[in-house]
């Protein structure tokens, strides 16, 4: 059995930003409340986080910021990804330093890469960190996509514990399920398969959802972990059409319009990303209000 980060709902939590930066009261803020409304992780720098837009020396002092906020109450993920190994080796490290708990990796995109590429670029960083790893999988962003029977030849590396998995292909799952079984724990990255990853032997979600509801997140993946199916069930159907709302633009540009309607400043999302057309806050507002009165 690989070491378990989490199980549960970890936060892919978004960067609140102003025009000098990054915006660290209101993130300081946010951070506390995901945890007074009991997420079980936080995952720092991710896609949500916007770490594509930010500058090396914003990612290292948000994920530092993050470490020391939440000040070993519950795990932080830091995002140390990206497209050229020998950065990815040296942001890990970094992230090591200061006393992260695990880093989430996504595949090298734009240059993208064969199978034996992704097992290769693993390797690399795997050797050069004693940090618990976890593979994210996300083709619809990189142009890769991780096989299982990658991941199966991943999994042997003692360092690599888990994988977040974006592709939104429940057969892909269910087969890395198969072939790696408790070699390779399994988080969903969809928050609309939550309870189709969970029923494959998925131990829990990286969620965008969470921002906004994260109690709600984390009753979800509970009680389908504890048994209480049908409630989990009910609580997956329910919040679908408010799902997707916040995926019906490119995220996270609907999470952070819908933390500033719900009264928190995270600012707009950074260029090439633009703020949520007038239209789209409106359906997205209706579902949050919908949500909560149900």
């Amino acid at each position: 059995m690989k070491k378990v980060i989490f199980k549960g709902c970890g936060t892919a939590i978004i960067t609140p930003f102003t025009e000098n930066g990054v915006n660290f009261k209101e993130f300081e803020k946010l951070i506390e409340d995901q945890i007074a409304n009991k997420v079980d992780a936080i995952i720092v720098c991710g896609t949500t986080g916007e770490s594509s837009t930010m500058t090396l020396q914003e990612k290292k002092e948000t994920i530092e910021f993050a470490v020391k906020t939440v000040h070993n109450r519950i795990p932080v993920i830091a995002g140390t990804g990206g497209n050229c190994t020998k950065s990815v080796i040296e942001m890990t490290k970094f992230a090591q330093t200061i006393g992260v708990d695990a880093v989430l990796l996504v595949t090298p995109y734009y240059n993208k890469t064969t199978q034996e590429g992704l097992i290769a670029h693993y390797k690399a960083v795997a050797q050069e960190t004693d940090l618990p790893i976890i593979l994210y999988n996300v083709p619809s962003r990189t142009g890769v996509n991780i096989l299982p029977k990658t991941c199966q030849e991943l999994a042997k590396i003692e360092n690599i514990v888990a994988i977040k998995e974006a592709s939104g292909n429940l057969s892909q799952v269910a087969e890395i399920a198969h072939l790696c079984g408790d070699t390779l724990n399994i988080y969903s990255g969809n928050d609309d398969q939550i309870l189709p990853v969970l029923s494959l032997g998925g131990i829990g979600v990286i969620s965008v959802l969470s921002n906004i509801m994260p109690e709600f997140t984390h009753t979800m993946v509970e009680d389908f972990l504890t048994g209480n199916i049908k409630k989990a069930q009910e609580a997956q159907i329910k919040a679908i059409a408010l799902i997707q709302s916040l995926f019906c633009e490119v995220n996270p540009i609907p999470v952070k319009a819908a933390l500033n309607l719900m009264g928190y400043d995270v600012g707009i999302p950074r260029l090439p990303l633009v703020e949520m057309s007038k239209s789209n806050q409106a359906i997205l507002k209706q579902e949050i209000e919908k949500i909560k009165k149900s």
